[in-house]
């Protein structure tokens, strides 16, 4: 390999100088932080654990994460995609793991993630058998779902956060952040040349951030309240084996393997230009399944890959392992300096909000590269619409299950990725193969009979 391309942040095995590299992990830091750590603050109130576990579990958060992300840079043995994506802990799990914690403890939750995670890394074995049902018309649509669901997400943090009172969620001071950090993470982008290109969503960050400091809108205290160092501890939390949270719990890990087919083939796709190996996907659901297996032990919590990261990676083309390797290191650090993680949570989620937006549209047009990909024939147009549909209708209506027992309003009520994913899947096995040629001669048929 040339020293041009040893150096190249477009090539995966690219090593730059630090000086270059670390700008660009810290983009992929800050994108990851307030959906790493919010999971966890969730889960801690609804398990009313105490201020010292519920540190303890945002701390786990990110030491889970950090080991998560290395392991799929740098995979050990079959364990790892070797790909640039970073891992966090989901927010898919989110509904299922406060129902769990509700009724059963967080002991419960451990035990069935412990379960759950052996059962990813068996659909990881198998993959490779099970991979002729993920054409890109599927893994597309699985993309596609999930770039479309993120955008409440990001509108609710350019509107300053879910969690505000209602007269001031959505004020004039938290939408002038969000846009003037979109308007910067644009110019940027679409004007900037070298790293202030690449570097666009960091950048958008800092003057956001510079204003919103300005305007009042940064709180210090949690960084007073954040000790400076502190190590995970194996088996605080215990674990439990209900066979309801099981069962939830196997469910929720084998949907997210599809998802993570989709968010791995994203990163091919819009990243490297070419599809994703067996090898690789094969490997992501199994480092996933093994990271969420050893964060039972410690107190993290379930872990996925990150679609806002995956959509910085299709936006900039950086691949570079090393640059991801460093934002892992950072994460990792977190895990056991909290003061690191307090600093990274003082940025207001309306300056996140209009950093992200682009990225979450990106996946969505990943998505759809996926989808066209596969021709668009009756038949095909037919799993994206239909997918799509109800996928996303009835996450927009989740009363609409208020019928059905709770584990079905659990499962599908509560994540579009979810229907989308497993109607598209099934779909695409049972209606009859016909290409456009076929749709056609059909056609033509009917008319010379009629």
């Amino acid at each position: 390999m040339s020293k041009t391309a040893s150096n190249s942040v477009f090539d995966i095995d690219g090593k730059p100088s630090f000086k270059a590299a670390f700008p660009l992990s810290l983009q992929h830091v800050l994108a990851m932080v307030v959906g790493n750590i919010t999971p966890a603050i969730i889960v801690a109130n609804v398990c009313k654990l105490s201020q010292a576990d519920k540190t303890l579990l945002v701390q786990c958060a990110f030491f889970i994460a950090g080991i998560a992300t290395l392991l799929q840079l740098y995979p050990v043995w079959k364990f790892g995609a070797r790909l640039p994506v970073i891992m966090g802990v989901s927010f898919a799990y989110v509904p299922t793991l406060t129902t769990l914690g509700s009724q059963y403890g967080i002991k419960a939750i451990f035990g069935a993630q412990l379960v759950g995670g052996v059962v990813a890394i068996f659909v990881g074995i198998f993959l490779k058998h099970l991979r002729k049902y993920f054409p890109p018309i599927v893994a597309g649509t699985v993309v596609l779902t999930i770039g479309l669901s993120l955008y409440t997400i990001a509108i609710k943090y350019m509107a300053g956060g879910a969690n505000l009172p209602p007269e001031e969620f959505g004020s004039l001071k938290h939408w002038g952040v969000a846009v003037l950090t979109l308007v910067v993470v644009l110019i940027c982008n679409q004007f900037g040349k070298g790293y202030v290109k690449l570097a666009s969503i960091l950048i958008g960050i800092v003057v956001g951030y510079v204003v919103a400091f300005m305007l009042g809108m940064v709180n210090f205290a949690s960084i007073g309240q954040a000790g400076w160092f502190s190590v995970p501890k194996p088996m605080h939390f215990g674990l439990e084996f209900p066979i309801n949270a099981i069962i939830s719990m196997s469910i929720i890990y084998i949907v997210n393997s599809v998802q993570a087919v989709g968010d791995i083939s994203a990163t091919t796709v819009g990243g490297m230009g070419r599809e994703a190996t067996d090898e690789e996907l094969a490997g992501g659901i199994m480092g996933n399944g093994l990271s969420s297996v050893v964060a039972s032990f410690f107190g993290g919590l379930p872990t996925a890959t990150y679609s806002q990261n995956v959509g910085i990676v299709a936006m900039t083309k950086v691949v570079s392992r090393y640059i991801l390797g460093l934002a892992a290191v950072v994460i990792l650090l977190a895990g056991f300096i909290p003061k690191i993680g307090a600093v990274m949570t003082t940025i207001p989620q309306s300056v996140l909000g209009g950093a992200t937006i682009t990225v979450f549209g990106m996946i969505t047009m990943t998505g759809i590269r996926l989808i066209i990909q596969d021709e668009l024939s009756n038949r095909n147009v037919t799993i994206v619409g239909l997918s799509l549909a109800l996928g996303m209708g009835i996450s927009l209506v989740p009363e609409s299950l208020s019928h059905f027992p709770e584990s079905i309003r659990i499962i599908f009520g509560s994540s579009a990725v979810v229907i989308s994913s497993l109607l598209a899947f099934t779909l695409n096995i049972i209606l009859p193969k016909a290409t456009i040629v076929d749709e056609e001669k059909e056609r033509k048929k009917f008319e010379s009979k009629s």
